[in-house]
């Protein structure tokens, strides 16, 4: 029995042959930078980034006090100062309205006075009387109209603009001069001078300018 036979059941079992490549176990990949290129390292996919929230710009050349129209104390709320401007406003109008009643009382009784007085047999001093009854319809009118422009003005503080804050300044200085006129006039004279001087003086502060001046939409 030899054991060189090809056909010999209890020979050593044969070779088999190399196995060709891209079978049987796989093959290890090549080390990191021998042949194959790298793939690109993993990057996470982009996200929006929220954008930023911008302030509202302030109202170019308005007031400091105000932003954006609004006061401190409340949205589109009066400053103090210009309330109680408007206030004083209605009692300088007041003021004015007694002086034209007043003034209208005594050309009621202006003829009857005259009378008595025996003016009327005198031409020359009736021709004087006459002159001083013009005066006295003059100044009731001037009254009455300055006690229609305080009203007007003091409707215009909620919604009016500048304009507003100046003519009630002027309206104030005037009232000054009415109240010289009446200080003999009960104390009346006094109490408008006051009054006009405090309309002045709110009127002027920052806070009534700002109010006036603030932007509308």
């Amino acid at each position: 029995m030899s054991f060189g036979e090809p056909n010999n059941p209890y020979g050593p079992p044969p070779q088999q042959p190399p196995a060709a490549p891209g079978y049987g176990h796989p093959q290890q990949p090549p080390a990191p930078g021998h042949g194959v290129p790298q793939a690109p390292p993993y990057q996470q996919p982009y996200q929006q980034q929220p954008y930023p929230q911008q302030a509202y710009p302030q109202y170019p050349g308005g007031d400091p006090y105000f932003q954006g129209g609004q006061h401190p104390g409340g949205p589109g709320r009066m400053p103090r100062p210009t309330r109680v401007a408007q206030v004083l406003m209605g009692v300088i109008a007041l003021a004015h309205l007694i002086v034209a009643g007043s003034y209208v009382w005594v050309l009621s009784r202006w003829d009857e006075e005259m009378l008595k007085a025996g003016v009327t047999d005198d031409p020359d001093v009736e021709r004087y009387a006459d002159l001083g009854k013009g005066i006295v319809v003059f100044m009731a009118g001037l009254a009455t109209v300055f006690a229609v422009l305080g009203v007007v003005l003091l409707l215009q503080y909620a919604k009016g603009g500048n304009a507003v804050r100046v003519c009630s300044i002027v309206y104030g200085s005037f009232a000054i001069v009415t109240g010289i006129f009446m200080l003999t006039a009960w104390g009346l004279g006094l109490i408008l001078i006051a009054v006009s001087i405090l309309v002045i003086v709110f009127c002027a502060k920052r806070e009534s300018a700002g109010w006036f001046r603030r932007p509308r939409y």
